[in-house]
């Protein structure tokens, strides 16, 4: 990479994000925005059936949220001009067949004559919505249509975009899960699987779903049915994958590499993503996954089983950097795939049993107030080191309990039915969170991230500050976790 200012090659260009009421979509065009206001135009695609939708969402779910802070501190009354000047929220939707994502004809091939650089970050990732072992798991026809084939049609809008420089994919570093070792940069070869059982054809998947769903409409299934027909399916086809969404994600990332021809590709592949370090602000986050289950659980009191894990984590807005700088060093056309591990795994690894430290310090010093103005006492967290270690404690701590009380029923039957009833769900419960979060808290693998440390050092080179920070061994996990990432954890979440 030759030196080259970040900030001089965003000047003048035209970006395409699609995704953009995502989390990361939102930080990304936030610092654009700040860092460099002579961008030429921002092209943000919001699934809407017309442009009035689009820029009403935008406009809720965007430009009215925490995250504007720093953009609105810097540009004051003028925030809203300059945003109409260069922003253009996009009606549409990646999950839309052809090559035009839904977006009307006229300022498609409008759009095809700008873009210079086209961001995917569209995804469905609500995998363990309510901790149920089938909730686990993304409607199979939804998780195909947005994360595999979704990807497809962006690749053919891509090859339309006359001045396209690049098209760079965000997908996660879960897509290699359930291996061990070092976890190589490098794209995965179309068609294999991760259990090596069987080759993976995506033309059947795809054909399976739609006759699964033709056949459901012909039994006149109702809504509810034919939701759980998908997310069963979905079970039944991984090919080694521990749920859909990763399962899904890896598909589109194969077709990526498969119909690409001579696009140039960068893929970036994220670990689990934690609320923002830095930028715009410290702590800010949407929504949470990973470890934050057993934050936000044991915060509230009602969680203090955790199983040993070494935590593949990082901050959100050192990913949106990591972006950046990839956009900057592909600056100059080239067909080959680049792939990059935004992780922490390799070179500043945080184990989960420094985060429950932390997080009993934490919640030991400042309790969580529930409903009724009271502070929430924590418990004892008790690490578990696998599964069976869990059940082991579940039958220590819980079962002879519940065998009283299944005893006693024959006696005071209707109070301590209902006793017994609710502790036997919190059993339950305890061991479905740990099946969803075993494929992730038992993960013995270690991303290789040689690749984005090249990155990280070109990055330096070009600019000396911090602004394009994303380098994990700059974090110091005690104070971030204590100081910004839990604070904004009970700030925004509980």
């Amino acid at each position: 990479m030759e030196l080259f200012c970040i900030n001089q090659f965003l000047e003048g260009k035209t970006i395409f994000i699609s995704g953009a009421t995502g989390y990361l979509a939102k930080i990304l065009t936030e610092k654009i925005l700040r860092l460099q206001p002579h961008v030429k135009r921002l092209y943000l695609l919001i699934r809407a059936p017309n442009s009035n939708s689009a820029k009403e969402r935008f406009n809720n779910e965007v430009l009215s949220n925490y995250y504007m802070i720093s953009s609105k501190e810097k540009l004051g009354p003028d925030l809203h001009g300059f945003i109409e000047e260069k922003v253009f929220p996009v009606a549409g939707d990646i999950a839309c067949d052809g090559d035009s994502l839904g977006i009307n004809s006229e300022l498609k091939d409008e759009m095809c004559r700008e873009i210079d650089i086209i961001v995917n970050s569209a995804a469905t990732t609500r995998f363990d919505e309510r901790y149920r072992i089938l909730r686990a798991f993304c409607k199979y026809d939804t998780a195909i249509r947005i994360n595999t084939l979704g990807a497809v049609n962006v690749v053919k809008f891509s090859k339309q975009c006359t001045k396209l420089k690049m098209l760079l994919h965000v997908s996660t570093a879960c897509v290699c899960s359930e291996r061990e070792g070092l976890i190589l940069e490098k794209p995965l070869n179309y068609g294999e699987t991760l259990n090596g059982s069987s080759r993976l054809d995506i033309d059947v998947e795809k054909k399976l779903v739609e006759e699964t769903l033709k056949d459901l409409q012909g039994r006149n299934a109702t809504e509810k049915e034919v939701t759980l027909a998908m997310r069963i399916l979905g079970i039944e086809r991984l090919h080694g994958w521990p749920n859909t969404y990763t399962f899904t994600k890896a598909m589109g990332g194969m077709l990526l590499g498969h119909l690409k021809e001579d696009l140039q590709l960068i893929i970036l592949r994220p670990t689990i993503i934690l609320s923002t370090y830095k930028e715009p602000f410290p702590g800010w986050i949407e929504g949470y996954r990973g470890v934050d289950t057993f934050i936000v659980g044991y915060g509230k009191g009602k969680q203090n089983v955790a199983q040993v894990c070494i935590s593949y984590v990082i901050p959100a807005d050192m990913v949106v950097n990591s972006v950046i700088a990839a956009m900057v060093t592909h600056r100059v056309p080239s067909s080959h795939t680049a792939v990059y591990h935004i992780s922490s795994s390799r070179r500043n690894q945080l184990k989960l049993g420094d985060v429950v430290q932390f997080v009993v310090d934490y919640f030991k010093k400042n309790p969580w107030i529930d409903e009724r103005g009271k502070p929430i006492k924590v418990k004892k967290f008790h690490l578990l080191d696998s599964t069976a270690s869990l059940h082991k404690y579940i039958a220590i701590r819980y079962m002879p309990i519940l065998n009283i009380l299944k005893l006693a029923n024959l006696i005071l039957f209707q109070y301590l039915q209902a006793v017994s009833t609710t502790l036997e769900r919190s059993i339950n419960r305890a061991i479905r969170l740990a099946e969803l979060h075993k494929p992730y808290a038992l993960f013995k693998g270690i991303f290789d991230d040689t690749n984005a440390e090249i990155l990280r050092m070109a990055t330096r080179e070009i600019n000396a500050d911090d602004t394009f920070n994303f380098d994990p061994r700059t974090i110091q996990w005690e104070n971030y976790l204590k100081e910004i990432h839990i604070p904004g954890l009970v700030k925004y979440i509980f």
